[in-house]
């Protein structure tokens, strides 16, 4: 190996996409204390922050995704992704890595095209049981694709994958009834209180805040609790309607940084279908129910979410249904303990444990072979 093996982890844009990358970065380091690691993600996205906040450098490039409706704003596009492919092409340069690793977001794709037309390996993160064009097309001249679901060969090439599973935050973990008292009585929630997590991601879901204010609004008193992390763009519109309506039965959250203790504490979680919060999930073995974003490309939330469903473990709810059916399901499913207990056992058995350290020694062992 090289003395010194230089590394540039690429993507971001939501907690789906920077948990898993903070994660390899940080088993690489336990591999290999001595190695460089640089982040590449987009400018004013969330990254820019959390990377830091976790020990790590990174650069910011000038890209955007298309809106999904009509924007004026689509037709600055093109001229942003160039301008993205020249920041890259100097990030590289500059750094000089041995290989590149890409998470998804918007920053992996110009990162990763500009490392493979300068003859630099790269590894590809695929998180999705529906492998997005983009990834289709960068797998072309990517040294391993690493994916979490099995019959991936529908999208890439069979001897380039590996089954790794989803890199998932330090911590996770499936929780003894001693860890799930310990984080019930740290979030001041009574030991025999039955307790449902909702989360729609680091950034928030308009959805299921609207689904808890409805509830809010029907039920002053619930023999429930429940745990709410509304998001970064939501907190201040939620703060303030939970000021307006006080609730004893509801502990709103913007963002919860301890979610092995969220997961710990919950009987039922209420989840969009991102596939690091699956894979969370299924190691945390947790019941659930699966809201898939519709504003996402391909639909691929749905088809994560359908992947557990189909196997029984899990249940789900369309979003264009949820606001009348999601909190009467999540109520009947907390109410039904040997449903609650068939769930957790069926979603624990599709856990893939230690993904960070296995793409970790890929990533090591490309620079080996280079």
């Amino acid at each position: 190996m090289k003395d010194t093996p230089r590394i540039i982890i690429s993507g971001g844009g939501t907690g789906g996409h920077i948990f898993p990358a903070i994660s390899i970065a940080n088993a690489i380091k336990r591999e290999c204390e001595q190695s460089e690691i640089l982040f590449v993600g987009a400018v004013g996205k969330m990254e820019m922050e959390r990377v830091p906040a976790a020990g790590y450098e990174i650069k910011g490039l000038t890209i955007a995704g298309l809106k999904r409706s009509l924007s004026i704003s689509n037709l600055k596009i093109p001229f942003l992704l160039l301008k993205s492919l020249r920041e890259a092409r100097r990030v590289i340069k500059e750094f000089k890595p041995h290989v590149v690793v890409g998470v998804g977001g918007y920053a992996s794709a110009p990162t990763l095209w500009s490392a493979g037309s300068m003859g630099i390996p790269y590894l590809i993160q695929e998180q999705n049981s529906y492998a997005g064009i983009t990834n289709r097309i960068l797998s072309k001249r990517a040294a391993k694709v690493c994916v979490a679901y099995h019959g991936m060969d529908r999208f890439f090439s069979p001897e380039k994958i590996l089954l790794t599973g989803n890199p998932v935050r330090d911590g996770i973990k499936r929780a003894t009834q001693e860890e799930k008292q310990k984080a019930k009585a740290l979030l001041g929630i009574e030991e025999s209180t039955p307790t449902i997590l909702v989360v729609g991601g680091s950034l928030g879901a308009g959805t299921l805040n609207r689904c808890l204010k409805n509830w809010m609004l029907q039920n002053q008193t619930s023999n429930v609790t429940i745990i709410w992390q509304c998001g970064k763009y939501y907190f201040k519109d939620c703060n303030e309607f939970v000021k307006e309506n006080p609730r004893d039965y509801i502990k709103l959250f913007e963002f919860i940084k301890e979610m092995d203790m969220a997961f710990a504490a919950a009987d039922v979680v209420i989840s969009r279908a991102g596939a690091g919060t699956i894979s969370e999930l299924c190691i945390a073995a947790k019941a659930s129910i699966f809201v898939p974003s519709p504003n996402v490309a391909e639909d691929h939330q749905t088809h994560n979410a359908l992947s557990l469903v189909k196997d029984g473990a899990a249940e789900m709810v369309a979003d264009s249904q949820a606001e009348l059916k999601l909190m009467q399901s999540a109520y009947a499913l907390i109410g039904n303990r040997e449903r609650i207990i068939e769930l957790e056992d069926k979603i624990g058995n599709l856990a893939m444990h230690g993904a960070a350290g296995i793409i970790a020694k890929e990533v090591l062992n490309l620079i080996k072979k280079g």
